[in-house]
């Protein structure tokens, strides 16, 4: 698409996309990843892992929040593309010395190209995903697990951009750390409980099994998908993921920075065909 054609909010998300980008390739060019000693955090609940290990976990106790950039291709007649970044603070909170509770929001910001005529260019906010887990303290059997509510916030800017509808339902998570191995599956459902009723009813299940290795340079490399079915259109989106992420220093700051790619193996007519995803994760350990 030609810039000149671009409103003003759009040019400035474009700019946005293109300083994002260019900050992460400057950390991973002038940074130096974290060797040796592992850094300790307070209360691991994977037993005094180093915080890479603990970043493979959704639902450790560590306070981070990742800025997750991805950009989709291949969308609609126009053949055109998406880029959404989501804001993901995770915070845990020590609820007494057995149990934990995290939470974790996912505020999605987005800039949609029209996806066929008629169908305008869209940007802003979309809707807010927000889960609460409640999680032991100790692995049980080996398995590190919780669950609670997950909630539908409608907070989109504009209504292509969500559903305009309150939804609610619950969540879970699994998963098991083995040396430098992590895996596990994350899920939700939700359905919509209140809001525009001249918009479609929501009904969605959302499946994320995942694995990951950690290096001993603290390299991670993750394979995971990130299934959703539309129970009401009966249809499947399923975008696998490679991810390569990077622990190292911004001064006295670690972060996370990684870069990888998705597959979309099944999508709705007109849904995207691949995509990139990169981005940027400050942790606050204690």
């Amino acid at each position: 698409m030609n810039p000149t054609y671009l409103s003003s909010p759009r040019r400035h998300l474009v700019v946005i996309h293109f300083c994002f980008a260019t900050i992460l390739a400057g950390l991973v060019l002038s940074e130096e990843s974290i060797e040796g000693t592992p850094i300790e955090v307070a209360a691991p609940t994977s037993g005094g892992d180093d915080l890479a290990k603990q970043l493979a976990n959704p639902i450790s106790s560590l306070v981070s929040v990742p800025f997750q950039a991805n950009w989709d291709f291949g969308i609609g007649l126009n053949d055109s593309s998406r880029f959404f970044m989501n804001i993901q603070p995770v915070v845990p909170f020590s609820l007494n010395d057995d149990w934990n509770l995290i939470s974790r929001t996912i505020l999605p910001v987005i800039d949609s190209e029209s996806p066929a005529p008629g169908i305008p260019n869209a940007s802003g906010l979309g809707d807010t995903v927000q889960s609460f887990f409640f999680s032991p303290v100790d692995p049980v059997n080996g398995w590190i697990v919780g669950a609670g509510p997950v909630l539908l916030l409608p907070t989109a800017t504009d209504s292509l951009l969500g559903s305009e509808k309150w939804g609610a339902g619950p969540t879970g998570v699994a998963l098991k750390q083995a040396g430098p191995w992590t895996y596990g599956t994350l899920f939700n459902h939700i359905w919509s409980v209140a809001g525009d009723d001249a918009r479609n009813e929501v009904n969605g299940t959302f499946i994320q099994p995942f694995v990951s290795y950690v290096t001993p340079s603290k390299t991670t490399f993750s394979l995971s998908m990130e299934n959703t079915y539309n129970w009401a259109q009966g249809q499947w989106t399923v975008p696998i993921n490679a991810v390569v992420s990077q622990l190292f220093m911004m001064g006295s700051q670690p972060a996370q920075v990684f870069l990888g790619g998705r597959y979309y193996a099944e999508a709705p007519a007109g849904g995207p065909e691949w995509g990139i995803r990169t981005g940027l994760v400050l942790l606050f350990p204690k």
